[in-house]
C-alpha cells in the first residue's frame, strides 16, 4: 500500500449522481487545488472530446457513462480501450506528450469533469503522490491494453462481448443502457452480424435482452460466468490500485 501520511479526498466532491475514483484517491490538498477549475460537463452520445491529433486542451472525469478509444483505418474502426468513473481521458499529457493519437468519443451519455491541461498539470508536478497515482494508473491501462490483445485473439466472441457487456454496465451504473450494434463491433473488433450472433446467444441463454439498441442485463451473474477471465482481472486490477491509494 502506498503510505505518504496524505488522506484521500474527505471533502464535499463536485456534485454528480456519481464520482470519479480517480478524483476521489487524490490527497485532499491537491483536490481542494484542482476543485476551482474542475468544470461539470454532461457527456452526450457520439459525443467527440478529441479527434486524432488534436490537442489535448482538457483532462475529462467521468463520473458516469463511458468514453472509447477507438482507431480509424481503411479496413474499418476498432476500439482500443474504454474509460469510465475509474480514470481519465487524456493521459498522454501525464508521458509529456500534447496530443491523442486516436479519436476519443462517448460510447454510453452521462456526466463528469473536465479542467484544462495546464492547471491539471500543475498540481501533478507539485505533488509526488498525485503524480504517483495517475502514473500508476496509466500503467494499469497498460495492462489493461495487454490483457485485452491477449483476450481478443484467445477467446470466444461470445465470452468477449459477455466481458464488454459487464464493463458497459459498471460505467453506466444501470442494468440498461443503450448500446448499438455499430459499438458493439468497435469493442469486439468484428464485422456486425458476428455481433449480432453473439448477442443473440446471450440472449436465447436469458442473460441479456437486447432489442433496438437498448441492453438490458437480466441475469448479471449468469453473465459473469459466461464471460472470459479478463473481465475479472481487469476488474481486480483497477481496484487493486485504489485500494493502495485510498485503502
Amino acid at each position: 500500500m502506498e503510505n505518504d501520511n496524505t488522506s484521500s479526498v474527505s471533502v464535499d466532491a463536485p456534485p454528480t449522481a456519481y464520482h470519479n475514483r480517480l478524483l476521489e484517491a487524490l490527497p485532499e490538498s491537491d483536490y481542494l487545488r484542482l476543485l476551482p477549475e474542475l468544470e461539470p460537463v454532461t457527456f452526450e452520445l457520439r459525443q467527440v472530446l478529441f479527434e486524432p491529433g488534436a490537442d489535448i486542451t482538457h483532462v475529462y472525469f467521468p463520473s458516469s457513462g463511458m468514453a472509447s478509444l477507438v482507431n480509424d483505418m481503411k479496413d474499418g474502426t476498432v476500439e482500443v480501450g474504454t474509460i469510465g468513473n475509474e480514470g481519465m481521458v487524456g493521459t498522454p499529457i501525464l508521458l509529456h506528450a500534447s496530443k491523442l493519437p486516436m479519436r476519443a468519443f462517448i460510447q454510453l451519455a452521462g456526466e463528469g469533469h473536465r479542467i484544462p491541461s495546464e492547471p491539471f498539470l500543475r498540481v501533478v508536478r507539485d505533488s509526488p503522490a498525485a503524480e504517483r497515482l495517475f502514473l500508476r494508473y496509466v500503467q494499469t491501462q497498460f495492462d489493461h491494453l495487454a490483457q485485452w490483445v491477449a483476450c481478443n485473439r484467445l477467446h470466444t466472441l461470445d465470452a468477449r462481448c459477455a466481458r464488454w457487456l459487464l464493463m458497459s454496465e459498471d460505467r453506466a451504473h444501470s442494468s440498461q443502457f443503450l448500446l448499438t450494434q455499430e459499438f458493439l463491433s468497435y469493442m469486439l473488433g468484428v464485422h456486425r452480424p458476428a455481433v449480432s450472433i453473439a448477442a443473440s446467444a446471450l440472449s436465447d441463454a436469458g442473460l441479456i435482452r437486447y432489442t433496438r439498441g437498448k441492453v438490458t442485463i437480466v441475469d448479471r451473474a449468469g453473465l459473469e460466468t459466461a464471460a472470459c477471465e479478463c473481465y475479472g482481472i481487469t476488474r481486480r486490477a483497477t481496484d487493486s490500485l485504489f485500494a493502495d491509494f485510498t485503502g
